[in-house]
């Protein structure tokens, strides 16, 4: 059974009480669904603990923006996180660091989160449209750029790698031809085996030191 995980700060906010107390009553109106609580410090520990007990997490604003930034530094950075805003009628999919002015034109920003947003919209589309078609070239995507990382020569400066935006997004559509009939690994939402004979991921290792061109823009 999926499980919904209401974050809040209830034992210090009034307003925070008052979310959960709503959170309780929709709950109650999906008796298939399961839910729980979290204050926000425990869910932060959590999060880098055992971030796969979690399959939604609803708060508000402020700590939404600050969980979700903890949760794109624990998959390598904002620049490999896609975001998804869904309303009833609309949707927009776009990359978790918004926009970057100081680095246009010049090379150094991570497609990949813009790239996995396009993912995303497709499976939104697949999904509300009932139609196959647009899941399986998500995968595609995906399966590519993971492959494409996994290869190591294809990594921007916050990732610790030596190439370009354009030698990145050049990368990706490349690889997708070897996709198909592997191990399709979505960055989204998990792991799925497809008869598939081994990850495309390297071992796990030290992330690498920031680039000095990136140094300046993390704290």
């Amino acid at each position: 059974m999926p499980t919904v995980t209401c974050v809040d700060k209830a034992n210090v906010l009034r307003s925070f009480a008052f979310f959960r107390k709503v959170f309780d009553e929709v709950a109650g109106r999906y008796p298939d669904v399961a839910a729980d609580h979290l204050y926000v410090d425990a869910a932060a520990l959590e999060l880098v603990r055992r971030p796969e007990r979690f399959d939604v997490m609803v708060t508000e604003n402020l700590l939404g923006d600050i969980l979700s930034d903890l949760a794109a530094g624990l998959i390598g950075g904002m620049g490999v996180a896609p975001s998804a805003d869904l309303g009833d009628h609309h949707a927009v999919f776009q990359p978790c660091h918004g926009t970057a002015p100081d680095l246009a034109g010049r090379g150094l920003a991570n497609p990949v989160a813009a790239i996995l947003s396009c993912a995303m919209l497709l499976d939104h589309l697949g999904r509300t449209k009932h139609d196959d078609a647009p899941a399986r070239a998500a995968r595609k995507i995906e399966s590519a750029v993971a492959l494409a990382l996994a290869d190591g020569r294809f990594r921007t400066a916050d990732i610790g790698g030596p190439a370009s935006t354009k030698e990145v997004t050049s990368a990706i559509p490349a690889k997708s031809r070897f996709a198909n009939g592997r191990r399709t690994i979505s960055l989204t939402g998990g792991v799925s085996l497809r008869q598939v004979p081994r990850s495309p991921w390297p071992a796990r290792r030290p992330n690498p030191p920031v680039s000095s061109e990136w140094r300046g823009r993390f704290p």
